[in-house]
């Protein structure tokens, strides 16, 4: 039971610190420690038929396992440190996009080879939102869709498996520094380690939070990300996701001076659930294959929320917003643009006579009830602008679904090696608080194994 290192969590971050390792050091003995399923194993029951609804699965297929909650999400790699996390202020602006780089490489050679970069790079719609008083971000973004992200996790799991041993369906319960080195305690076993690699995701932030408390890491609350999912007619939105695929785009609010921003946008896409910590909230993904594809484009719009002093609960905030739309609606809730503006709930029948066909089957309501007044004006005044650059954005038929919350774990404080106050312990990934996005993540999974496998 005693291993050079050991990796808590299979998402991501995990799987490209074990790759690393593998192809440094392969003399190297290590195992990951997964709270999900193998990738094959990996199904939600949630079929839209006998199963309408989350059951509360032991464990959620959707949000763990092999390739973590980035599974069975739209496969999107953003090459960026406009966004996606702030691994860069810890790492430096080029290291960052060199790891990004170097995984995109990694995925292209694991089965993604054919999939598209798409690039704002010197695109006019910088210039035409900037005239509309939005804002284009910079990126570069690799497209692989749940699909072919599947085939590439598949990959990678198929070669590390060899070499790495993986304990799937195993949580950890707890991590204990003893002797210079760790012990991790899994199903009554003790496990023993040199280095340890903390990458539980962003469902592994109520663990990750006591882990902190039980060895006194020092962490600080992080924001959290509210609003709702966007579903108009593809046709739409056409314009921009043909050249740009992914538009993050970011409006300051007249009213109230927020920023609302895209995020997580999904050209042929259909909306999901998704479950955290049996909370249901709203998603979107997408599909490289075109038989897969749909003829709606989704996206969310978020309003972030900073919280001070005497306030430090900020997924404690956003659950409860998440809870009352599930009470509501005994899941995701499901509104017409039009019958908002109306000040009137979506019914069965007025969502019947839209001119557009939901992908997701969520309870038509009325989120006015649900998100709290700031926020809900912060996201009419966005689609309003966002009319200016993709006219039909605002038709009445817009369909609106709600809730979409990002929880983000309190951040972590940890050095440049992304280690923390415990020399060997390291906290990777968007279970650290540092980073949003596959990409970034994935990234410092690399950028921690190397420093691993130098020393």
């Amino acid at each position: 039971m005693k291993y050079d290192v050991i990796i808590i969590g299979a998402g991501p971050g995990g799987i490209f610190a074990a790759y690393e390792l593998m192809k440094c050091r392969p003399e190297m003995k290590v195992a990951v420690f997964e709270a999900g399923h193998t990738l094959d194993k990996r199904h939600c029951p949630i079929d839209g038929d006998k199963i309408k609804t989350c059951i509360g699965c032991k464990s959620c297929s959707i949000m763990s396992g092999f390739g973590g909650a980035g599974a069975f999400s739209d496969g999107k790699y953003n090459i960026t440190n406009d966004f996606g996390g702030t691994l860069y202020e810890y790492i430096g602006k080029k290291r960052a996009l060199d790891l990004m780089k170097y995984v995109d490489d990694i995925n292209m050679a694991y089965g993604g080879e054919g999939t598209k970069l798409y690039s704002t790079a010197g695109t006019r719609y910088k210039t035409i939102c900037i005239q509309n008083d939005l804002h284009l971000l910079d990126a570069s973004v690799r497209h692989l869709g749940t699909d072919i992200n599947y085939i590439v996790l598949g990959n990678l799991y198929a070669e590390l498996k060899e070499k790495i041993d993986f304990f799937f369906d195993t949580p950890v319960d707890t991590v204990a520094a003893v002797n210079g080195g760790y012990e991790v305690m899994a199903k009554g076993e003790t496990y023993s380690c040199a280095d340890c690699i903390v990458s539980v995701g962003r469902i592994g932030s109520k663990w990750m939070e006591k882990v902190c408390r039980d060895l006194n890491i020092p962490t600080k609350s992080n924001r959290v990300d509210i609003g709702v999912r966007v579903e108009l007619p593809a046709t739409v939105f056409n314009h921009l996701t043909d050249e740009l695929y992914e538009s993050k785009i970011v409006y300051r609010t007249k009213k109230y001076g927020d920023k609302v921003r895209t995020f997580c946008m999904n050209p042929k896409g259909a909306v999901v659930n998704e479950n955290t910590n049996g909370i249901i909230t709203a998603n979107g993904h997408s599909y490289e294959n075109p038989e897969l594809q749909t003829e709606n484009t989704n996206f969310a719009l978020l309003v972030s929320k900073h919280f001070s002093e005497p306030f430090k609960d900020s997924n404690g905030y956003g659950e409860s917003i998440a809870r009352l739309s599930n009470m509501l609606g005994g899941g995701v809730i499901v509104q017409r643009f039009g019958d908002l503006i109306l000040g009137r709930r979506s019914t069965p029948s007025r969502m019947e006579d839209a001119f557009i066909t939901p992908t997701l089957q969520a309870t038509p309501g009325d989120l006015s009830l649900v998100l709290p007044k700031r926020i809900l004006d912060g996201i009419i005044e966005m689609i309003y602008a966002l009319d200016k650059v993709a006219p039909g954005t605002a038709n009445d038929d817009t369909l609106l679904y709600g809730v979409e919350v990002k929880f983000y774990n309190m951040e972590v404080e940890v050095n440049e090696q992304l280690e923390c106050c415990y020399p060997g312990l390291y906290i990777i990934g968007d279970g650290s608080g540092i980073t949003h996005s596959l990409s970034h993540a994935s990234a410092s999974g690399v950028h921690v194994a190397r420093n691993i496998a130098n020393r």
